[in-house]
């Protein structure tokens, strides 16, 4: 397999996972996790049996390639692995859960098959719980809550993270027995053999500034993140136009693609590879030389995800990122998570539309135009762009709560009473034809308590299909008919 020495994660954790002990192992990404768990349940297991290994991944990337590496690990023994996730049909999983010894999975997919009965966990000895803060930000937690209460009780569960957030350490206390716990380096530290630059660039000029770079950089493999599958889907396509080699890896793909993607990447039929965060966890391409954020993370966990591409197993690396003016809040995000100021710097005579600064703020957004908002439902008063009707200013709409105003009338005290004058004085304002009738208003419209008193009841008000102006109770009908 090519190892000499063990990474410091190795080194420490597979004495204990030797003992059987339950392990919490929190390192860098890139640091040799997935041996440091494989290598030591393999010397547990005593030839072919029943299923007795369990192992979670959050996608179909990370669980294939940790199946690949459990069958190179036991290539000399008679031990079947056999890999399940969603995507591809139930019948040839069926028949491979049958015989495996070793199983890795993806939560929803195992869920599915819990359910039809065609896996039973009764057996599994060994539980690995890897990536789990990333099973955690896609709302796996649910059925992986599910799946272990699945598995006996008496177990070795081992939990390996790049961070630990505290839903996790809760997860911890209930599934494990007296865990070890093993932290290689800082949990929000990338490594340190990566190069940070940051080159700022008007939003515009992106896609010319990445251009440009690729034709100077010097690099084995380059991949490239985006934040939206359309958008990796356009720079894919336009690098192609511009003779360079490139496979896409996106949610969008099919499986068959990303499994084409990922392989020509690693085989070297691909120069480049833009994809979206899938790629971010779990990535095992030893060549990847350069990492360009073309969009920056908007979360800082995925920064240290999305770098820890490159310089893996203390190799070098540079991780490129290009911001635009937008983006600035989530870089100083960025740089506070990991403790550290990022290089800022220009493409010598690229032609910039803005000259950059490299000590850029964004200023804050102005404040909307238009008066106070009413809460609730109801009209949109003086707010501008709230359609609806101009009522009078010292009416709350939508609810009572929050006071309409215009902004060329002083503001008035709670207090305030309504002034004297006639009852049905048009308004003018904005939308409402001028006529010289006077207006009656809807008892709904009238000023609440507290405004100008109480709203009239309806048959203290004149009504149109009254004649007689004041109409009495149904029941107070005095003689009349």
């Amino acid at each position: 397999m090519g190892y000499v020495d063990p990474t410091p994660i190795q080194l420490r954790t597979i004495p204990l996972g030797l003992a059987g002990k339950d392990i919490i192992g929190s390192a860098q990404t890139g640091t040799g996790k997935t041996a440091a768990f494989a290598l030591p349940i393999l010397s547990h297991l005593n030839g072919h049996g029943n299923l007795r290994v369990l192992v979670l991944e959050p996608t179909r990337e990370l669980a294939s390639q940790v199946e690949t590496a459990f069958r190179d690990y036991s290539r000399f023994t008679d031990l079947k692995t056999t890999v399940i996730y969603g995507g591809c049909g139930y019948s040839q999983q069926e028949r491979s859960l049958r015989e495996a010894d070793i199983v890795v999975a993806t939560p929803g997919r195992l869920i599915d098959h819990i359910q039809r009965r065609t896996i039973d966990l009764r057996c599994v000895n060994h539980l690995v719980l890897d990536e789990a803060d990333r099973m955690l930000d896609m709302g796996f937690m649910p059925d992986v809550k599910r799946i272990i209460e699945a598995c006996p009780k008496k177990r070795q569960t081992l939990l390996f993270s790049a961070t630990m957030p505290p839903e996790i350490s809760d997860l911890s206390r209930w599934a494990m027995h007296q865990p070890e716990v093993i932290e290689i380096g800082h949990r929000r530290s990338p490594a340190e053999t990566i190069t940070h630059a940051m080159y700022p660039v008007a939003s515009e000029q992106k896609t010319a500034l990445l251009l440009e770079m690729m034709e100077r950089l010097n690099y084995d493999s380059l991949l490239v993140f985006t934040r939206t599958k359309h958008k990796a889907d356009r720079i894919a396509q336009l690098l192609k136009r511009n003779g360079h080699a490139v496979a896409v890896l996106h949610s969008n793909r099919t499986q068959r693609e990303r499994e084409q993607a990922l392989r020509g990447f690693r085989d070297g039929r691909f120069e480049v590879m833009v994809a979206t965060d899938i790629a971010a966890r779990g990535l095992d391409v030893e060549s990847i030389t350069h990492v360009i954020n073309y969009d920056i993370p908007q979360h800082p966990e995925d920064y240290v995800h999305r770098i820890g591409r490159t310089g893996r197993a203390e190799a070098t690396g540079d991780a490129i990122t290009l911001c635009a003016a937008e983006d600035w809040v989530y870089m100083k995000a960025i740089e506070k998570f990991i403790a550290r100021q990022i290089e800022r710097k220009t493409l010598e005579n690229f032609d910039y539309v803005n000259p950059p600064s490299l000590d850029r703020h964004v200023a804050k957004p102005p404040p909307r135009s238009g008066g106070h908002r009413g809460q609730g439902g109801g009209y949109g008063g003086n707010r501008q762009g709230g359609g609806g009707r101009n009522f009078r200013p010292n009416r709350n709409q939508g609810g009572g709560q929050g006071e309409h105003r215009s902004y060329n009338q002083p503001r008035r005290d709670s207090h305030y009473s309504a002034p004297s004058g006639p009852a049905n004085e048009p308004i003018r304002g904005a939308g409402h034809r001028q006529t010289s009738e006077p207006q009656v208003e809807r008892a709904s419209e009238r000023a609440p308590q507290g405004h100008g008193g109480p709203a009239p009841k309806p048959w203290q008000r004149g009504n149109n299909n009254n004649r007689r102006g004041n109409r009495t109770r149904p029941w107070e009908n005095k003689g009349g008919s």
